[in-house]
């Protein structure tokens, strides 16, 4: 059962995806990806249409994700915050975030994005753990995930080349209890 979620902030608006955003919406803002920001999440910066509108209406589809779009005051899809890999008898899941341009960083949306999504994680799937990987070479992005409550739990050193240099995937998780900690 997905439960229908939204949050606003300064004209902004995260959401949960619908099947009607996929091609003139957020296939347009998508493509191409900000070749940092392919680097930082470990993607590619270029899609086919069909390679991003396919993996657009599978992740709607999956009852086992939450696919929240960040939107501008502008109506631009500028990110997702995605919930996914739930696994509803451990009450734990996977949880990622991106901005899919550099010109939309920097102004808090992705940290107002991590809380908010964090909130709906353990406020209303009741999940105990929530856990995700940050490339070494991602400093804002670990920063952000500190800042919000999740802590550093492994390292697998050495993971994945960055530009011909190897880098850490640095494995993080929030429990339910340093959630709680945080909301007091």
């Amino acid at each position: 059962m997905k439960i229908n979620k939204t949050w606003e902030k300064d004209g902004f608006i995260i959401r949960l995806a619908e099947k009607s955003d996929d091609e003139s919406y957020f296939y347009q803002n998508y493509c191409p990806l900000d070749k940092e920001v392919a680097r930082l999440t470990g993607s590619k910066e270029v899609f086919t249409k069909e390679e991003v509108i396919s993996f657009f209406h599978k992740s709607i589809d999956d009852n086992n994700r939450y696919f929240f779009l960040i939107i501008s005051p502008d109506g631009r899809i500028i990110g997702e915050s995605v919930i996914n890999e739930i696994d509803f008898d451990l009450r734990c899941a996977n949880f990622r975030i991106a901005i899919y341009h550099l010109t939309d960083r920097g102004k808090g949306i992705g940290k107002w994005a991590v809380e908010n999504t964090c909130d709906f994680a353990f406020e209303e799937l009741k999940l105990h753990r929530l856990e995700l990987n940050v490339y070494s070479f991602n400093k804002q992005a670990e920063k952000c995930y500190l800042k919000a409550g999740f802590k550093r739990e492994g390292v697998l050193r050495d993971a994945v080349l960055d530009g011909g240099k190897y880098a850490d995937n640095i494995l993080m998780s929030m429990l339910e209890y340093d959630w709680k900690e945080i909301k007091k």
